[in-house]
C-alpha cells in the first residue's frame, strides 16, 4: 500500500473516530450501552462487527483483533491503526486507562472499544 494510500485510510479514520465521538452511537446502540466482557483481550472482526464489540482490560494489556469473515477491515482508533486486511491479527497494547474508542473506516456500524482500567 502506498503512502498516500495509508494517509488517506489515517485521515478517513481520524474523521470517522471524531463522528463517533461526537454522535456518542453506533449501530442503533451506544457502545457505553453495552456491558463490558471483562478480561477479554481478543476481539474477532468478523464480516459488518466487532465481537465482541466493548471489552474491559487491565492497564499494560496486549489485545489481539483476529480477522475471521472473508471482507476487508482495519481497525483505527486514537493511537493505533491497522492495515486494511481480511485476514491475519493485529495488535495493540494498551498502557494508559481510559475509553478507547475504534472502528472499521470501510464499514460505518462497524464499532468497538477497549475499556483500559488501573
Amino acid at each position: 500500500m502506498s503512502a498516500l494510500a495509508r494517509l488517506r485510510i489515517g485521515f478517513l479514520g481520524l474523521l470517522a473516530v471524531t463522528a463517533v465521538a461526537l454522535l456518542g452511537a453506533c449501530g442503533g446502540q451506544s457502545l457505553s450501552e453495552i456491558t463490558p466482557e471483562i478480561g477479554v483481550d481478543q476481539v474477532e472482526v468478523k464480516d459488518d462487527r466487532f465481537e465482541p464489540r466493548v471489552i474491559q482490560v487491565n492497564r499494560g494489556t496486549t489485545v489481539t483483533w483476529t480477522w475471521t469473515g472473508d471482507r476487508d477491515h482495519n481497525v483505527v482508533g486514537e493511537g493505533f491503526q491497522s492495515d486494511l486486511q481480511s485476514e491475519g491479527t493485529f495488535t495493540h497494547n494498551f498502557e494508559t486507562p481510559g475509553s478507547f474508542r475504534y472502528l472499521c473506516t470501510l464499514h460505518g456500524g462497524m464499532t468497538g472499544a477497549v475499556i483500559v482500567t488501573e
